[in-house]
């Protein structure tokens, strides 16, 4: 064998071969896939997130097979009709994830309420506070509250510490993210976070007593987001559990037994008996008539 690899006629057939091989099989097969063309359906009008797409709007066109992304959508009759979940505009592919059975909602993200959180909304009432008109749908953040009280104290509240933003607000009404092209970015004057009945209580107190201040924590994949409301979640679990003890131990039985005695003699006095002090004056005013009588006797006989 080693005899035979030494010999360069073999060793220049064996190349000559793969040569051939490659030559007259693998690049023909590299080429038919470069130069294979599909028919892919292609926007020829721009598409608003959430509009129904019409024929009009798109086109069917030839283009390229080699690379194309796995779920672009190859016929017409599967575009037209549904919805676009995002932003489409002319020469764009329209992939399968882009599309929608159904129209979004206004204000979708209030449909999945289930009753468990509340969706509270808390005014920005400067600039920096809304940490510089950069907060967006799904941010984590901490809130702070400022000036609150007769002390002017700064707090940071524990319930508080991880929320979620569920929207930002501008003064029209308007959500930032649902702004049209070409509108001027204006400052949020609101946000809305998801929050426990608990968390909702201490936000309304602190907004009415101070300011609040956000401070981001996380932007990024739910699944990490998650992280953080569940810690709050503990959090929030540990403090009520513990209010929910002293409030237990606060109570004495013996505030009970005393009450019941009250209760016991007002029904008494209610059903007309005369409580022992009347009783006991009483008795002293006949004892003085009885004295004033012995003494009237005393001076008719002298």
């Amino acid at each position: 064998m080693k005899n035979l690899l030494k010999n360069r006629i073999v060793v220049g057939l064996v190349c000559i071969i793969v040569a051939l091989a490659i030559c007259f099989g693998l690049t023909p097969m590299f080429n038919d896939a470069l130069t294979s063309t599909v028919e892919i359906v292609r926007v020829n009008a721009e598409i608003k997130e959430g509009d129904q797409i019409t024929a009009k709007m798109v086109t069917s066109v030839e283009v390229g097979g080699y690379n194309l992304p796995s779920n672009v959508v190859y016929r017409v009759e599967d575009v037209v009709g549904r919805y676009a979940n995002t932003d489409l505009y002319k020469g764009d592919y329209i992939l399968a994830s882009k599309l929608s059975d159904t129209p979004q909602l206004k204000n979708e993200y209030l449909t999945g309420l289930d009753g468990t959180n509340r969706a509270m909304s808390i005014t920005i009432k400067s600039f920096a506070a809304g940490l510089s008109g950069k907060l967006e749908r799904g941010d984590i953040v901490s809130l702070i509250a400022s000036d609150v009280g007769d002390l002017r104290e700064t707090l940071i509240p524990a319930e508080l510490q991880y929320v979620e933003i569920i929207a930002t607000t501008l003064s029209d009404g308007t959500d930032s993210d649902m702004q049209e092209e070409g509108d001027d970015a204006g400052l949020a004057s609101t946000i809305t976070v998801l929050v426990t009945p608990e968390q909702a209580r201490l936000l309304a107190e602190l907004e009415q007593e101070g300011s609040i201040h956000v401070a981001l924590v996380y932007r990024g994949n739910r699944e990490d987001a998650g992280k953080f409301l569940e810690e709050q979640a503990r959090v929030l679990e540990e403090l009520y559990t513990e209010e929910t003890e002293e409030s237990a131990e606060g109570e004495d039985p013996a505030d009970n037994e005393n009450s019941g005695e009250e209760d016991f003699g007002e029904s008494g006095s209610e059903n007309g008996e005369k409580e022992p002090a009347e009783t006991g004056t009483e008795k002293a005013g006949q004892s003085e008539e009885s004295a004033s009588d012995r003494t009237d006797d005393a001076g008719s006989q002298e």
